[in-house]
């Protein structure tokens, strides 16, 4: 955003608020106009500046020089919230081999114990400001500027490969490599289960995708998924001078943060939502199994998977702003011959194999132990995980409202307004120990994170004993 854009903007919105807050009369008495009210009227505008007169040189020595410390805002978020630690697990791995990390991350304020948490209501922990830090909205790595941030892995091959720099000059990936899913990540096709991991151990470009499918796909899925590594301008990676790399970038592919068809944790904004501040942060989801979901998008809801791909475009890409997209020169995907073709090669896309479980999708006895066993029942019974994550794959295909701002009082974090997140979808828990960090927006890096939050969410009362066996459960899912 220019530095003119940005005084001028300033002055109208403290302009606007003397306006707003002024008392007004009604029927000859002076009224205060409502918080509600106030924030609605101040909403700003939906769109984002086009013409900019901002030299790209000027804006990139300005935002590199502020990257320290917007970096040191992040990562002193973090450290306040997580333990932050290396400690993976001995004996449960990815399905490549990456151990899991163990153990409850998200730590608590000063004199709470979990046991001493989960007895407090909600208006008690809401009224005590004894909500979890690590359980509040998750910022973006820089909220108010957002777009897409890959890690550092994942940029370091894809200018091995291809000689692209996906690297910003304004910001970093924020959460550290070891909570992050191995890459590059196997892939595994419902068409050839015969084959196990069909990508050989490398991540799949434009470089190499001919080489690995040829002979495994059909014509037609073979070109959907030549257009998933093809290359598209974005908001922050395109040639005009509104950009956020040093150079001029032909684009980002769906597989940059799809790393071959799953994920690999890469980090954006919704682009559903204004303004800023109460966009939500997305952890990418891993693509794997989308022949069995019938909702797509974590809040969006879009009902096929060619209307979430068609719609990537104009949503991830360009933060919903068609007008933006044109000018950084959208390429918009023709539904018949583009749109289907990328969308069943994503439905071909298969879970990780797990030997323990049947064709129900519930444990194999004699190949699971007792934990998991009792992990199971506490899974479809006490905890009521199953009222939303339905055998065999673990999903309703629905949205629910957890309703977790019930737990505090809204509040500025880095820049994002921890507020109401509303209706999320539900999503499939078959290979979870592959897709960490966990939530919509990767607010919980583990899964001992993950069922503390739900535990307190849902009042589900677990004992310690039985968080553990949930645990152990949701690992060989």
């Amino acid at each position: 955003m220019k530095t003119q854009y940005v005084v001028t903007l300033c002055a109208a919105l403290v302009v606007g608020a003397m306006l707003l807050t002024a008392p007004v009369t009604v029927s000859g008495k002076a009224t205060e106009k409502t918080p509600n009210e106030q924030a609605f009227q101040q909403k700003g505008t939906s769109y984002a500046p086009v013409d900019l007169k901002e030299d790209i040189a000027v804006v990139i020595a300005r935002m590199k020089a502020a990257k320290p410390e917007v970096m040191k805002r992040q990562m002193d978020l973090l450290k306040e919230r997580y333990d932050l630690a290396n400690r993976p697990t001995k004996d449960v791995m990815m399905s490549r081999g990456k151990p899991i990390q163990e153990g409850i991350r998200v730590t608590l304020p000063q004199g709470l114990t979990w046991q001493k948490l989960q007895s407090m209501s909600p208006e008690e922990i809401r009224e005590k400001d004894s909500f979890p830090a690590g359980f509040f909205p998750l910022p973006h790595p820089n909220h108010p500027e957002g777009g897409m941030v890959f890690p550092t892995f994942h940029i370091e091959e894809i200018q091995k490969q291809e000689g692209r720099d996906l690297t910003r000059f304004d910001l970093d990936f924020d959460l550290p490599v070891h909570f992050l899913p191995e890459f590059p990540p196997p892939i595994y096709l419902t068409t050839r289960p015969d084959l196990g991991d069909v990508s050989q151990g490398k991540l799949v470009t434009i470089d190499n995708y001919y080489e690995f499918f040829n002979g495994i796909l059909n014509p037609k899925q073979l070109e959907g998924l030549r257009l998933l590594v093809t290359t598209f301008p974005q908001q922050q990676f395109n040639q005009t001078e509104d950009r956020r790399t040093v150079r001029p970038s032909r684009g980002v592919t769906c597989f940059e943060c799809h790393a071959n068809g799953h994920t690999n944790a890469s980090t954006h904004l919704a682009g559903d939502i204004r303004p800023q501040e109460f966009r939500h942060r997305i952890d990418t989801p891993t693509l794997r199994g989308l022949y069995i979901q019938r909702l797509f998008g974590s809040q969006r809801a879009l009902k096929t998977v060619e209307d979430f791909t068609e719609f990537e475009q104009r949503g991830a890409y360009f933060d919903g702003d068609h007008v933006i997209g044109t000018k950084k020169g959208a390429n918009i995907l023709e539904r018949g011959s583009q749109v289907h073709f990328m969308a069943e090669f994503q439905e071909l896309l298969d879970f990780p194999p797990a030997p323990k479980l049947g064709i129900d999708g519930k444990l194999n006895p004699p190949k699971a132990t007792a934990s998991e066993r009792r992990g199971q029942d506490l899974f479809f019974g006490k905890a009521t995980c199953a009222g939303c994550h339905q055998a065999p794959y673990y999903t309703d295909n629905s949205m629910h409202n957890l309703k977790v701002e019930r737990f505090y009082k809204p509040r500025m974090i880095n820049g994002r307004m921890a507020s109401a997140d509303g209706p999320i979808k539900t999503f499939p828990l078959r290979g979870i120990k592959d897709s960490s960090p966990y939530l919509h927006d990767g607010r919980l890096l583990t899964l001992e994170d993950t069922v503390e939050f739900f535990n307190l969410v849902l009042g589900t009362q677990l004992t310690a004993e039985e968080k553990q066996d949930l645990v152990s459960f949701l690992r060989v899912l």
